[in-house]
This record gives C-alpha cells, sequence and structure tokens, in this order.
C-alpha cells in the first residue's frame, strides 16, 4: 500500500477526532488539516490518478463545507454571518 493512502486515511482519523471536539478547540488543528488536504489530495492523484483525486476532493469538500463556505462569500465579498 502507498503512504500516500495511509497518510490519507491517518488524516480522516484525525478530522474525526477534530469534529469531536468542542468548537473552541477545533480551530488550530484544524486549520492544519485544511492547509495539509490539497496536498494529500495531489499526491493520491499523483500515485493513483487523477480519478482518486476528484473522489478525494469530494470527501474534502464535504468535510469541510462550511468552512469553504464561509472564506469563499468572505473572500467575494458578501456579507458573512458572525
Amino acid at each position: 500500500m502507498a503512504y500516500s493512502v495511509v497518510f490519507a486515511a491517518l488524516w480522516v482519523v484525525a478530522s474525526t477526532i477534530v469534529a469531536m471536539l468542542p468548537m473552541r478547540l477545533q480551530f488550530p488543528p484544524g486549520i492544519v488539516l485544511f492547509a495539509s488536504a490539497p496536498v494529500l489530495i495531489i499526491w493520491l492523484g499523483f500515485d493513483y490518478g487523477w480519478f482518486f483525486s476528484v473522489l478525494a476532493l469530494a470527501g474534502f469538500v464535504s468535510m469541510f463545507r462550511n468552512p469553504i463556505r464561509y472564506y469563499w462569500r468572505r473572500w467575494t465579498g458578501r456579507e458573512v454571518e458572525q
């Protein structure tokens, strides 16, 4: 098994653990996971092809849909609820 799959599985477990933390403790590890996801997705795509990279991207967007929506609204200048 390739290291990319092992690290992707560990990333999923870490994301699940972070999701169970209280909201005030989710931000620091969540940023690390959010920033490391593109590297893992590209690595998976390099090892297994673009199709698996697209599947990993779909999983990432599904797990981080609210932060992505928040930052998208913020970057495009739309109103953001506090």
